[in-house]
């Protein structure tokens, strides 16, 4: 008999990738510490080397941290790192050079949620293959606490606007869940919590149709920055039937043609030391190890 499959399942939509997320940082050491050190992530070494920003590779997407008073994100960033236990202990191993900042880290039944000097949490999650698909390091999804009765409306914006899936599920709040990459998402999940102000933080994809999503967005007069002729930024989503604020996150979208479209980023093994060193494994790979598609 021949074997049927669910085509819908593969569907990505218009966005590709979730590369980066962007937050402004005061202290390029103690980011330096917390990101590099404690999370174990890599500087990049092709760009941004100076002082005034920092970018840390995550498997193939990034966070961005320019130097800045400090921004939080209103939700948290999901992160999948190999090796639970050696988290912990780099996480330990900082604790003391965070004294008087927001520092923390806790260990939850599936996830270790850790927050920086500033106070963004990151959850960071063992590789599992069933939640992530194959990704060893990388930023699965970004989820951010919307108000009660947005999630419908968020889920349409990015239907319509930006041409990707999106759905609403209900559990304990309802929550939106967009597709923005392969086993990528952007989660909206209702709270009824007070929420500080949009402090101008961000977050980047890549999207395939790069006119049509412009377009949409700028009839409605939502289109915050052209950036260039890859470029351009939006950060108000709204109810598109009846024009209603719903929630604002400023997004960078790039075309595939930006000339640094999934560009190789390094990823060095956190595990490797002056004491135990061993050649051929400075290197970290982001995917599972070769087997069979599931």
């Amino acid at each position: 008999m021949q074997q049927t499959f669910d085509r819908a399942a593969e569907d990505l939509g218009n966005s590709i990738h979730l590369e980066h997320v962007n937050v402004n940082i005061p202290d390029q050491r103690l980011a330096t510490l917390f990101y590099g050190v404690g999370l174990g992530l890599t500087r990049d070494p092709v760009l941004m080397v100076s002082d005034d920003n920092l970018w840390m590779n995550v498997g193939r997407s990034q966070f961005h941290l320019p130097t800045g008073k400090a921004q939080v994100l209103r939700g948290h960033t999901g992160l999948v790192i190999s090796g639970r236990e050696a988290l912990l202990n780099r996480l330990a191993t900082v604790r003391p050079k965070f004294d008087g900042t927001r520092f923390a880290f806790q260990e939850h039944n599936d996830y270790v949620e850790a927050m920086c000097p500033w106070g963004n949490r990151l959850r960071c999650y063992e590789p599992d293959a069933a939640r992530f698909g194959r990704i060893t390091l990388g930023i699965p999804y970004v989820e951010f606490d919307v108000p009660v009765g947005t999630a419908e409306g968020i889920a349409v914006f990015y239907r319509e606007t930006i041409d990707v899936p999106a759905a609403v599920t209900n559990g304990d709040a309802k929550v939106a869940r967009v597709t923005v990459g392969r086993q990528q998402y952007l989660l909206f999940r209702e709270t009824d919590q007070p929420q500080p102000a949009f402090d101008g933080h961000h977050v980047q994809i890549y999207v395939v149709n790069f006119s049509r999503p412009h377009r949409k967005l700028k009839e409605r007069n939502l289109v915050s920055i052209e950036d260039n002729r890859y470029q351009y930024r939006f950060q108000d989503i709204v109810d598109l039937e009846s024009g209603k604020h719903l929630f604002t996150i400023e997004h960078e979208i790039r075309s595939i043609t930006h000339p640094m479209c999934l560009r190789p980023l390094l990823n060095r093994n956190p595990a490797q030391t002056a004491r135990s060193y061993a050649q051929g494994h400075d290197q970290l790979a982001w995917a599972m190890e070769p087997g069979l598609y599931g």
